[in-house]
């Protein structure tokens, strides 16, 4: 069980800037660096910018990880909009279906250190991704 969960509805651009403050501070507290806690903030970003536009509806959950000794932060994005019909299309640099540029999920994915993706026409969209903090080793 995350030692600390949070989850924002997302349903408006003043939702997706709450989201990724939260992430913000949830990396600052787990003690990420403010370049990893930017690079967290804009994958938040992302992700709910994708349930704004396709979904209208949706939710962020955020954690805090503690795993086989690292210390990181978990990033769920659901909705229950049309879907993905083709996951791996969606995931190319440069596909949109929006007229956008086409970098938000495979953003997200070289951003994160991992990345998930679920999704079915008609039945929604899940993305989990995580991030691993850099752990310095001590001399």
């Amino acid at each position: 069980m995350p030692a600390e969960e949070s989850r924002v509805p997302i349903n408006s651009d003043q939702d997706i800037v709450l989201a990724r403050q939260k992430g913000r501070a949830l990396a600052a507290d787990s003690g990420f660096s403010p370049v990893d806690a930017t690079l967290i903030a804009t994958a938040i970003s992302e992700l709910a910018r994708n349930i704004v536009t396709y979904a209208k509806h949706g939710e962020i959950t955020l954690s805090a990880l503690a795993e086989s000794g690292r210390r990181g932060i978990g990033i769920v994005a659901s909705d229950q909009g049309p879907g993905i019909a083709d996951i791996r299309q969606a995931l190319r640099d440069g596909f949109s279906t929006s007229g956008s540029f086409g970098l938000g999920l495979p953003g997200v994915r070289r951003l994160m250190d991992e990345f998930e993706i679920s999704s079915a026409p008609g039945q929604g969209t899940r993305v989990m991704v995580k991030k691993w903090r850099q752990e310095r080793l001590e001399k």
